[in-house]
């Protein structure tokens, strides 16, 4: 009995160091795992204005041109979606920055310092463009929707989506309707698990990716232009512009003064901010191709007219689940990138012919930007009775965006390198001359598509 006690009280030191050193891990993991949460929502409440807008970038018309690029040329072109997105972050960039430090959207910039006649062109040809596409949009929100509930009639759905998305756009205040915003970006993970849910080579996705491959065919050269004037567009620059003057006023910065300060933190998030929605953005382009080309494009279905069209042949291919996850992600980024076709424009007109305007403010206390919005939210309803051709559409959209973007791109990058407007937050060389060489590629690829048209 003694020799048994004295092993035990001789064990018990032993048994108390490994029960004290058990619960300091679990104390450790508990609180490493805090921190983690903690980080994730840190970073959570930094994105914003940036999010939004790289999730409106793949809206239905894009994903119908990433569809057709999947479809069409199998892995060919899996590359872009790496390519564009430094040219398209560094331009957004430029835009936000802009924001931030004068306080004015991107139109009111332009009109303060360049002849008037500019920004009254580009705001025009801004406005038909994003009501075309916006028009398309929901044609393809409402194809979405027959897919999942066959029964429900198409200009019904396109009229409850038109309804649905002006309720939002005015009656809502705009810290609860960036909140939706933000969170709707969410939708796009659809895609990712639809390409998980689908049976992909990815040997043949690294090909893709690694070894760039081109064409000199006309449709290789329209697609390429398509595909470059839905991740670099126009209405991308001032929703971004002037979002980042919303959430500035949002914060308090009420007068002109407040805002004409943006601090090195305050770019800081900004940055944070955009370079992560044009990479999720990007990410959402290469999970698309990539699923196009393993199913659509592998089974000999090249032929996509709209994403409801990509939706639909997904589905004896891939399963009801990927179609469904396709379905979802069509309806969420429309009801994301409506709203935001109809704001940038209203944006552009309001700002050029020095309206007052803002989603923050009343359907009173800007009628007329408020008026803007309705009108081409209504002019895209009406183009779905009478059946054009949604193809024919985006390609409109598409040249029109072709022919204003290198010029608004110009004007950024000129705008953002100047001391006189930016200050110390002017451009870095080096930021400049990629966004000259943006702007000579975006000049390129429109006279490329011109040409294609034309002969």
């Amino acid at each position: 009995m003694p020799e048994e006690l004295i092993e035990k009280v001789a064990e018990a030191p032993a048994v108390a160091v490994e029960k004290a050193i058990d619960t300091s891990r679990e104390i450790q993991k508990t609180f490493v795992n805090q921190t983690q949460v903690k980080k994730v929502r840190a970073y959570w409440k930094l994105l914003g204005p940036g999010l939004t807008t790289g999730a409106a970038d793949d809206d239905p018309s894009g994903i119908a041109t990433y569809s057709q690029t999947g479809a069409r040329f199998g892995f060919q072109y899996l590359w872009l979606a790496a390519f564009t997105f430094p040219f398209m972050a560094i331009i957004q960039e430029m835009c936000a920055r802009i924001g931030l430090v004068t306080g004015r959207g991107l139109a009111a910039n332009i009109r303060l310092n360049y002849p008037r006649w500019v920004i009254y062109l580009c705001a025009l040809l801004l406005f038909i463009a994003n009501t075309i596409n916006l028009g398309a949009d929901l044609g393809a929100m409402a194809k979405a929707t027959q897919l999942v509930l066959p029964d429900l009639n198409f200009l019904v759905l396109v009229l409850f989506f038109t309804i649905f998305s002006l309720i939002l756009q005015i009656f809502t205040s705009y810290e609860t309707y960036a909140k939706y915003l933000k969170w709707l970006a969410l939708i796009l993970a659809s895609y990712i698990f639809t390409a998980f849910a689908s049976d992909i080579d990815w040997f043949k996705v690294a090909k893709g990716v690694l070894i760039p491959t081109f064409s000199f065919g006309k449709d290789h050269i329209i697609l390429i232009t398509a595909v470059l004037g839905t991740t670099i567009s126009p209405y991308l620059f001032f929703w971004q512009t002037s979002q980042e003057v919303e959430e500035e006023i949002l914060e308090g910065k009420t007068t002109l003064e407040q805002r004409e300060r943006a601090d090195p933190q305050e770019i800081k998030h900004m940055r944070t901010d955009v370079w992560s929605g044009m990479f999720i953005s990007n990410l959402i382009m290469f999970f698309i191709i990539a699923t196009t080309a393993a199913t659509l494009h592998a089974n000999g279905i090249t032929n996509i007219q709209t994403a409801a069209d990509a939706a639909a042949a997904l589905k004896p291919l891939a399963g009801d689940k990927a179609a469904y996850l396709f379905s979802a992600g069509i309806i969420g980024t429309g009801l994301l990138a409506v709203p935001v076709l109809a704001g940038s424009a209203s944006y552009a007109l309001a700002e050029s012919l020095k309206w007052r305007s803002g989603l923050y403010r009343s359907l009173k206390g800007a009628s007329a930007f408020y008026g803007v919005i309705i009108i081409s939210m209504l002019i895209g309803l009406v183009l779905n009775f009478f059946n054009v051709n949604p193809i024919k559409a985006l390609l409109y959209s598409a040249v029109l965006n072709g022919l204003i973007a290198p010029i608004i791109l110009v004007l950024i990058v000129r705008i953002s390198s100047s001391e006189k407007i930016m200050g110390p937050n002017k451009n870095h060389p080096w930021v400049s001359l990629f966004g000259w060489l943006i702007t000579l590629v975006m000049i390129l690829a429109a006279l490329g598509a011109l040409l294609s048209l034309i002969l």
